[in-house]
């Protein structure tokens, strides 16, 4: 039996790279190279969860050419929701102060320091007299009075000041976020830290006013009629307390922690108000 032999084909070439594949492949790679080269020459990967380009740039705010007086540069940003600080010093048992700073919008976050500057984010400095003294990466610090005995002559001025992770200072209105205190003034007054706490017929009242924010936010004290009323308020810039219906006012130099003290004994609805400002701070509703 005979088989039938089919003619042999020829073989087919080879299919070369179609020209949209080629052009896909060489956008790939250059898209890869761009990649690496963004950021100052980091990948994006580099930057960490939740962070935007903007903020792994460090360009929160604007930077200003002025600096805070020791070097750091000024980044502005707007008096809304920017960050606050207050600070409070009394004697320590043992050696020196107790220094306590109050921040608002604003959060220590000392894992990320020498990094980009996040808003809200950062570390605070203690200057005493104008001199750098302290890098604090918390709300408490301790100041030995060994550290002042040292500055010489004066020793009695205590500066906080607030700085982004990339050590620039936050400031507002071209101004360092900062906040000051006498030492000398605790020093004088020991008996009137002893004394924070009030009576059992007292009702206290402290009110924090910085940068034009009141913390706590203002809201209604409820105090029983004849009950004697402490009012604790702080202010970063002068200015004058007022108690509506009372009639009763007191200075508010910068800085200082003043009480006005009085007897509630009309019933009603009682502003407590700064002149200056024209700030509203708390409502008394005495019953």
């Amino acid at each position: 039996m005979k088989r039938s032999h089919r003619p042999l084909r020829a073989a087919r070439p080879r299919r070369t790279a179609r020209p949209a594949v080629a052009a896909v492949t060489a956008l790939t790679a250059a898209a890869l190279v761009l990649g690496a080269s963004a950021c100052g020459g980091r990948a994006t990967t580099h930057h960490k969860p939740g962070t935007s380009h903007e903020q792994a740039g460090g360009s929160v705010g604007r930077l200003l050419t002025a600096d805070d007086g020791s070097g750091n540069r000024l980044r502005q940003v707007d008096a809304e929701g920017a960050p606050s600080v207050t600070v409070a010093v009394r004697p320590d048992s043992e050696d020196g102060w107790n220094v306590h700073l109050t921040v608002r919008n604003f959060r220590f976050t000392p894992d990320s320091v020498g990094g980009a500057a996040l808003l809200g984010r950062g570390h605070a400095r203690l200057f005493l007299d104008g001199h750098p003294l302290a890098r604090v990466y918390g709300s408490w610090y301790h100041l030995p009075a060994s550290l002042v005995r040292g500055a010489g002559k004066g020793g009695t001025e205590l500066t906080a000041r607030l700085y982004a992770d990339d050590h620039t200072a936050w400031a507002v209105n071209s101004a360092p976020v900062q906040a000051t205190t006498s030492l000398s003034e605790a020093t004088s007054a020991p008996e009137q830290t002893r004394a924070a706490t009030p009576r059992p017929d007292t009702t206290l009242v402290e009110i924090v006013v910085s940068h034009g924010k009141v913390s706590p936010d203002p809201g209604r004290t409820e105090i029983k009629k004849g009950r004697t009323v402490e009012l604790r308020v702080r202010s970063d810039r002068a200015d004058h307390l007022h108690v509506h219906g009372y009639d009763k006012e007191a200075a508010l130099p910068a800085g200082r922690t003043v009480t006005l003290t009085f007897t509630a004994d009309r019933s009603g609805l009682f502003e407590v108000e700064t002149h200056e400002s024209d700030l509203l701070l708390t409502q008394l509703v005495v019953r």
